[in-house]
């Protein structure tokens, strides 16, 4: 970047507000990154801790040394292919603040059609649901439905302790901490009581498909809440089995409560016949804003 920055990231001190925008979007135009625009004017904006209205009203103030560091640290994360959301520690699902870490996936749009699919089965906001969110990672789906949901309470549950300690921060840091439970287990273990709502973003990307990953991925997401097994269907096989009773006998879904899974784009029919085979009478696919089948709904068992 033209001029080389003090501290050697390439962004000098004295350049203004817009000035430093402007040449951070034209380095992640150059590199070739999707959307740099939005990436630029997002991470400047979070890095800085200002508002799009003060960028506006303060665009000739020049960066100083810290501002300057900072912001040049921002990019060279990003021009080496840290995603946005890594490098901030944080993102948003469900209009809430989510804080991430190693163990956990960055939540995605695609995945509140998860939610609204959720909610669809409850329309009255105030019964006493019980749900349970199986691989919580940083507890997004289950806590975005305690906040809708205001007398329900809830389990996350998942395999990493780093993803249960982001999880009920995540649950603390949006009010719902109260009616939140957070257990290490694998899958169903560790549970007993029925719930009314069972909910799981499982791994689904086979196996042989992760090293075929985009960068950002394969390098900065935690594998096992991708790789799916053989055909990625392995988690969706296990967890209906212990859900419906059919692995041990011990059912975990109350009387006239629903499955709901994020699938991937190809894989919402299998689910649903894995369903059927597990003992589940219904199932119901929902479609996500690109007009994937994105979500699997099993219920009648």
């Amino acid at each position: 970047m033209t001029g080389g920055g003090a501290d050697g990231t390439g962004i000098d001190p004295w350049l203004s507000r817009s000035q430093a925008l402007s040449r951070i979007t034209a380095a992640f135009r150059e590199a070739g990154i999707d959307g740099g625009a939005s990436d630029a004017r997002f991470l400047f904006l979070h890095v800085l801790g200002i508002t799009q209205t003060e960028l506006v009203l303060s665009g000739a103030e020049t960066l100083g040394e810290q501002g300057a560091k900072r912001l040049g640290e921002a990019m060279q994360r990003r021009l080496a292919g840290e995603p946005v959301a890594r490098i901030l520690g944080e993102w948003e699902f469900w209009g809430l603040p989510f804080i991430l870490n190693a163990a956990t996936l960055v939540p995605r749009p695609d995945t509140e059609t998860m939610v609204d699919a959720a909610l669809s089965l409850h329309a009255t906001r105030d019964r006493p649901l019980r749900l349970l969110d199986l691989g919580t990672g940083s507890g997004c789906i289950l806590i975005a439905l305690l906040s809708e949901w205001t007398q329900a309470f809830g389990v996350g549950v998942d395999r990493s302790h780093q993803a249960l300690g982001c999880a009920r921060s995540n649950a603390r840091m949006n009010g719902v901490g109260r009616r939140a439970a957070f257990l290490a287990g694998d899958w169903c273990s560790a549970l007993g009581k029925p719930f009314d709502v069972i909910l799981s973003n499982p791994p689904y990307i086979p196996s042989a498909t992760i090293p075929m990953l985009s960068h950002e991925v394969r390098y900065h997401d935690p594998i096992g809440a991708l790789d799916g097994g053989e055909d990625g269907l392995a988690a969706y096989r296990r967890i209906t089995a212990e859900v419906s009773g059919a692995s041990d006998g011990r059912r975990l879904l109350a009387r006239a409560g629903a499955l709901v899974f994020e699938v991937g784009y190809d894989q919402a029919e299998d689910v649903v016949r894995i369903g059927h085979e597990a003992g589940f009478a219904q199932g119901s696919i929902r479609h996500d804003l690109a007009g994937h089948a994105r979500v699997v709904t099993l219920s009648g068992l």
